[in-house]
């Protein structure tokens, strides 16, 4: 974890001004094609979740700005970013998710599963190990979406939201909307931009 000094980041009165809002925070929702992925979980009948979420944290890692943090008004850039999923229970609960990331599908598909075992081994909400060097994602895949609010605890929170929805019909492609939610303090238009074109190449290939 490094510091970014503020007072030479290009962003400095950007982050000024929008950290100063109550609601400093924006979402769009993005209509991403899943289909090579989905044929990928097919073909080899591994888990669809665990793909597209590896897409998106390799995505989220190659961006510098989804990996900044704010703590006590400085801002931190993160080495690496894990995903803490919300996963659910075979009672319908669900519990959040501490995922180690690795670029190595294969490592990153044990920890999830390592996940979904203690989660339904437990009645815990909060995963043992949290912190701030995560993104925060729900699994919505009993409909579809073209926005939605994530929850706000009325504390600042400089960590990055997604919500993906169910997959539907689109011609020949199958899409799947994404939700995603930043603080405009750290995050801008153009990065979101950068992070879509990222997560769209890695869900393209076979």
């Amino acid at each position: 974890m490094k510091k970014i000094d503020l007072d030479s980041w290009n962003r400095k009165h950007h982050f000024t001004h929008f950290n100063s809002l109550e609601d400093p925070y924006f979402a769009v929702t993005i209509p991403f094609d899943v289909s090579a992925a989905y044929r990928k979980s097919k073909s080899t009948s591994l888990s669809f979740f665990a793909i597209y979420l590896h897409d998106c944290m390799k995505a989220v890692n190659a961006v510098d700005n989804f990996k900044y943090r704010i703590i006590e008004n400085e801002i931190f850039e993160f080495d690496v970013i894990n995903a803490s999923a919300t996963l659910l229970r075979e009672d319908k609960t669900f519990g959040f998710s501490f995922i180690n990331y690795s670029e190595n599908f294969e490592d990153f598909n044990t920890n999830i599963e390592s996940e979904k075992q203690r989660i339904n081994e437990s009645t815990e909400l909060y995963p043992p190990i949290n912190g701030l060097n995560c993104i925060h994602c729900s699994a919505l895949p009993w409909f579809t979406f073209t926005s939605q609010k994530e929850p706000f605890s009325g504390t600042k929170d400089s960590i990055p939201k997604f919500a993906f929805s169910k997959t539907y019909k689109d011609g020949d492609r199958l899409l799947m909307n994404v939700g995603i939610s930043v603080s405009h303090a750290l995050v801008d238009g153009y990065h979101v931009g950068l992070f879509v074109e990222k997560f769209q190449e890695n869900l393209n290939r076979p």
